[in-house]
């Protein structure tokens, strides 16, 4: 039978790469007696000691896998950011919200679970032109998401709440996690970033704040054996600009107006090159900031590397790229100025 000091811990998503190597991290961890691992699908590669156990978490199949593994820590990985992912928008969802409600009720029947740690994002917050510097865990979004990835996140923080008033013996902890990034992360930010030309939005140079893969687990362990329920912003030091961050990538940069940007996340994502979602073309527009008082004071972590040096680590590691998404580029430039000429009446005055 499992304990109350959190020796066996279930984390949901591992076919995915984040959670997969936190996972595998966590069960070398000799402060943990056990780890399974669940997802729709094998996670690849090397899992370590980590028990796989093929369930859908929309299933009440969960319940049983968490009773009978005597599961006392719940680390839930499994939000995802993308459809492209997911297969669609609608099983994104099904799969953020429903699997999030579903999750949480097998652990409401449970005798034994006493920690649940949920890996949230900064995303919850938005990023509009109305956003103060630094967002504190209390603030709401300047303009609430009324769909996509932020809705779903904030659905899920708000049953995830809902959960711990009711189950008020269990530690429930929140990290709200900026944009993670490192060598190894496949995520829409850092297949921006891997583009051999790196579109921008004309006139913006937002501020931006990033968290090292290595931090990342390093904070969910320190989440899984500290006793500190609440919700924390989680953010490597400092900001960098999107000027600042492109000049170390030493990438070809183009500017485009705003409206482009959605028509290019097409032609881009067609390309199989990356996806711009709503969230991500709003954060490289305006960017956003948390303030990270509450991780170091009351949650007690803090990480080891700064957001510029994050970023650095993550630069370090680019390949040189061809020039596909150049000519991408190139050609929604010639369509956008194509448009503008045939919305130009007679004299230079519109139609």
């Amino acid at each position: 039978m499992a304990t109350d000091s959190g020796r066996v811990v279930l984390v949901t998503g591992v076919s995915r790469p984040l959670a997969r190597n936190f996972a595998s991290l966590l069960a070398a961890d000799p402060g943990v007696d056990r780890v399974v691992g669940v997802d729709v699908i094998p996670p690849r590669g090397d899992i370590g000691d980590v028990a796989f156990i093929r369930a859908d978490i929309r299933s009440p199949i969960i319940a049983k896998v968490i009773a009978r593994e005597g599961v006392d820590t719940v680390v839930h990985m499994s939000v995802i950011a993308t459809p492209g992912s997911a297969g669609a928008r609608g099983t994104m969802k099904e799969l953020n919200v429903i699997g999030t409600m579903q999750l949480l009720a097998a652990c409401q029947q449970s005798e034994h679970v006493r920690r649940f740690v949920l890996k949230s994002t900064t995303t919850v917050y938005g990023a509009s032109p109305r956003d103060p510097a630094m967002f504190t865990e209390d603030m709401e979004p300047k303009r609430p998401a009324s769909s996509g990835y932020a809705k779903d996140v904030a659905e899920v923080e708000a049953y995830v709440r809902s959960f711990g008033r009711r189950r008020d013996d269990v530690d429930v902890t929140t990290l709200r996690c900026a944009n993670v990034i490192g060598p190894r992360v496949q995520s829409p930010v850092t297949s921006y970033f891997r583009l051999g030309v790196v579109p921008t939005v004309l006139g913006y140079d937002p501020r931006l704040q990033f968290l090292h893969e290595s931090d990342l687990h390093r904070a969910l362990t320190h989440a899984v054996h500290s006793s500190v329920p609440g919700t924390f912003n989680v953010a490597g030091e400092g900001i960098i600009t999107l000027s600042q961050a492109l000049r170390r990538l030493q990438r070809a940069r183009v500017a485009v107006p705003s409206f482009a940007l959605p028509q290019l996340g097409s032609a881009l994502k067609s390309a199989q090159l990356a996806e711009l979602p709503h969230e991500l073309r709003s954060f490289l527009t305006f960017g956003r900031g948390v303030d990270t008082t509450r991780m170091r004071t009351e949650l007690g972590f803090e990480p080891t590397y700064s957001t510029p040096e994050a970023f650095a680590e993550f630069a370090s590691s680019l390949q040189p790229t061809g020039g596909r998404t150049a000519r991408l580029v190139d050609a929604l430039a010639e369509r956008i100025d194509a448009e503008e000429l045939t919305a130009v009446g007679p004299g230079g005055s519109r139609g």
